[in-house]
């Protein structure tokens, strides 16, 4: 099973009170950019609802789909430790409602607010597992079971249990999906088929239902 992303929000305080505070909520349309690659990082972005992809330029000029965010994940965290431009542009999917507060007001609070503190520092955990657990599937793992961990890390950090299943959004496109799983669209949509076909999910628009997740733990080949 993927880990659980760290939520600021879900932790009812510390960091995401820290941002609420020192922030203002602010909308952004589909498509707008957040922040974009080499900006300076000056704000911090808690996700209130809606959807952000972290994107990279590949040597080719190519777009790669690093990571998605969702409602009560933080974005542009780093700006608050280091100020360094950023790695990445973090784009709208949907319209997104957001928390935006500057970096220097994070940074003040986190040095007097152990509670954001321990938060912050989950979050940096988070993502250094993350990116290297990334590096690993990119090395090792075939398109298949990129796919079914990208599904079941989606189900463990926004996922709704119903009678049917594991409920949760996808608002990515099949060729964003593939982007993100590093893979072909011919082979993302491939291994969409091969999940459906032994019963592990059923798709329908911007959402994916886990039925069996033991089933897609094998094909992640998740221990």
């Amino acid at each position: 099973m993927a880990e659980t992303e760290f939520s600021a929000a879900a932790a009812g305080g510390g960091l995401a009170a820290a941002l609420r505070t020192h922030g203002i909520t602010r909308s952004f349309p589909r498509g707008h950019a957040l922040f974009t690659e080499g900006d300076l990082g000056e704000r911090v972005f808690l996700i209130e609802s809606g959807w952000v992809t972290l994107r990279s330029a590949g040597p080719d000029g190519e777009e790669m789909i690093l990571a998605l965010r969702g409602p009560g994940e933080v974005v542009g965290e780093m700006s608050a430790f280091d100020g360094a431009p950023r790695t990445a542009t973090a784009l709208a999917v949907d319209q997104v409602e957001a928390v935006v507060a500057p970096a220097r007001s994070v940074a003040s609070a986190l040095e007097k607010d152990v509670a954001a503190a321990n938060d912050f520092a989950r979050i940096l955990v988070a993502r250094l597992r993350e990116s290297d657990r990334q590096r690993v599937e990119f090395t090792v793992l075939d398109t298949l079971a990129r796919v079914a961990r990208r599904l079941l890390d989606l189900a463990d950090r926004f996922g709704q249990t119903t009678p049917d299943g594991v409920k949760v959004e996808l608002p990515l496109s099949q060729e964003e999906l593939a982007s993100w799983c590093g893979a072909s669209r011919e082979a993302t949509v491939k291994a969409l088929r091969t999940l459906r076909e032994v019963g592990g999910i059923t798709t329908g628009r911007r959402m994916v239902t886990l039925h069996d997740r033991d089933a897609l733990r094998r094909h992640a080949r998740v221990g």
